[in-house]
């Protein structure tokens, strides 16, 4: 990291000598842009660059061109002579220049960072000024579909100067009042994170301020107007609207769930009053918000959805090609997934509103008094295929939940219904007790369900790399070697909805799950296989109704290390 400081200036003359004096401490080379400024003011730059011209050069602008132009001038002379970072600082005199070392910090911990400082204001700052910024707060929240920004008009801070330079070379930017706001949202646009250092701001009482009222705030107007359509163009082509976050290396079984407790019970409230026309009232805002602001889940749905397009060209359910709208529909179709889950729970679904043709198999299993495993999938209504007691009350139904993201789901379900058979088992990872512990259930005559289309960050390593959609997908070992243990049939069950109506498909698991442990790797292989040779038919089946929003393809080596400890 080799930082320089930039400084611009038009006409201030009041504070620039000390800040100067402040600065020189530093030993960073700085350039000090005079910006078409009166007569007195490039008079007194002059000196002070003569002054200090061992480490300052002075960028002459022949006419007033604004602050935005100014710094443009000084970050990009910056970059030609070798610099990596630059530190902005108004010569206004507002300010805390004791902060700088701890902005250097941050961007040394974060060079590929723009480090802004976040004002906190004293009683000098104008009422006016104050308010106003939140109205920009807003627009910029808007136009990244983030929280990230917290404040877009700080002009205190540090740039990298290596994506200042790819952006200024290819896009057009405001040059006065209107550029803070404006580079910070483009560099944001294009994966440069924002981080942010509070800071003290002061307005002394002598400051001039160049803020020219209308003209100014019709610049602003214009720029936000630029950057909203901008982020839809965006989001249209399915462009990215940012870096990557910590969730876009996480395992996704480690990414916390972005919905609550309380959410959910405000949906079952709104269900049990209006119904499903109620719920879906209240749900749907809920689903825009969590459209606009998941770009993760967004990135998953249109690369499952453009997968299945690449097999199916001209399925029903999908434009051609597809676009932001199939996701959204995605996200909808999720939605009203969790209604069905809601009526399944209830018991609210009967039995001539399923076709349930292999329903004989599992009736004869259960009947000689042994229990069975069935191995389900994030498609369609899993809950109904956890909910099997609806037609076979008698009969408990275990649910094994490998990861923590099913949290608030259990704690509702009760209050749903007391009397529902089914028992949610959640468990972190494989092992001995768990297998003890499914057998007795088993040898019981339960039912033991089993999702095997998700890996867990205590699975990685362990998983089978199977072809699914056209590229190889990871499955968790884990479901397969615990069907093998147990003493008992398998199956594998699907439940979707066409047509108004739910279809489930259960068959048997041919493929051997015990045997010799030399062959053990080959039979967990062949037993993957023909499990996603199962869930493929059903995603191209109904491809809205797959539910893993999230990266299905990445490979265990593109996790972040840290959630393999």
């Amino acid at each position: 990291m080799k930082p320089a400081l930039v400084i611009p200036n038009y006409n201030h003359g009041n504070y620039i000598a000390q800040t100067l004096q402040t600065l020189k401490p530093l030993g960073m080379h700085c350039f000090l842009v005079d910006d078409g400024s009166n007569e007195a003011t490039r008079y007194l730059l002059q000196q002070l660059a003569a002054q200090h011209s061992d480490w300052v050069t002075l960028l002459t602008h022949p006419y007033n061109r604004g602050k935005g132009a100014a710094v443009v001038s000084g970050l990009r002379t910056a970059w030609e002579q070798g610099y990596s970072h630059a530190l902005q600082v108004d010569a206004d005199g507002q300010h805390d220049l004791n902060d700088i070392p701890q902005l250097l910090a941050l961007a040394q911990q974060h060079p590929q960072a723009l480090i802004s400082g976040l004002p906190q204001y004293d009683d000098s700052v104008p009422k006016a000024r104050l308010y106003g910024r939140y109205i920009t707060h807003f627009w910029v929240w808007l136009e990244t579909l983030s929280l990230s920004i917290r404040d877009s008009m700080c002009g205190f801070r540090v740039y990298p100067l290596a994506a200042c330079e790819a952006l200024f070379r290819s896009e057009p930017l405001g040059e006065r009042m209107d550029f803070d706001t404006e580079i910070m949202v483009r560099l944001y646009w294009r994966g440069t994170p924002t981080l942010h250092l509070p800071t003290r701001v002061i307005y002394p009482q002598d400051g001039v301020s160049h803020f020219q009222g209308w003209a100014d705030n019709w610049r602003i107007s214009k720029m936000h107007s630029r950057l909203f359509f901008g982020m839809l163009r965006r989001k249209i082509s399915g462009q990215t609207l940012g870096p990557k976050t910590a969730e876009d290396t996480r395992h996704w079984s480690s990414i916390r769930e972005r919905g609550s407790l309380l959410g959910l019970k405000i949906l079952v409230a709104c269900y049990r009053l209006g119904g499903h026309w109620l719920a879906r009232l209240v749900m749907y805002p809920v689903i825009g918000y969590f459209f606009a602001t998941g770009r993760s889940a967004r990135a998953a749905s249109r690369q499952f959805l453009q997968r299945v397009q690449a097999l199916e060209p001209q399925h029903p359910d999908l434009q051609r090609p597809t676009d932001w709208r199939d996701s959204l529909r995605h996200f909808f179709s999720f939605g009203n997934a969790a209604l069905d889950r809601i009526d399944a729970w209830c018991e609210r679904i009967t039995l001539n509103q399923v076709d349930f043709p292999e329903k004989q198999l599992l009736t004869e299993q259960l009947a000689s008094g042994r229990g069975a495993v069935l191995l389900v999938s994030h498609i369609g209504n899993i809950e109904l295929c956890r909910a099997i007691s609806i037609h076979q009350r008698q009969i408990k139904v275990n649910v094994m939940v490998m990861t923590d993201n099913a949290e608030n789901f259990n704690q509702i379900i009760k209050q749903l219904n007391p009397d529902s058979q089914l028992h949610l088992l959640q468990v972190s990872e494989l092992s001995p007790a768990t297998a003890m512990l499914l057998q007795d259930k088993i040898d019981a005559g339960e039912l033991v369900v089993i999702a095997a289309d998700r890996t867990s960050r205590h699975s990685m390593g362990r998983v089978c790399y199977v072809p699914f959609l056209g590229a190889e997908a990871a499955l968790p070992q884990g479901p397969f070697i615990l069907a093998g243990m147990l003493d008992c049939p398998v199956f594998t069950m699907f439940c979707v909805r066409q047509h108004g109506r739910y279809q489930v498909a259960l068959q048997p698991f041919t493929a051997p799950l015990s045997g010799p442990r030399a062959q053990r790797q080959q039979r967990l292989q062949q037993a993957a296989q023909v499990y996603a040779e199962r869930l493929e038919i059903m995603a191209r089946r109904v491809p809205l109704q797959w539910f893993n929003f999230y990266d299905f393809w990445r490979r265990d080596e593109n996790t972040t290390r840290k959630e393999m400890s």
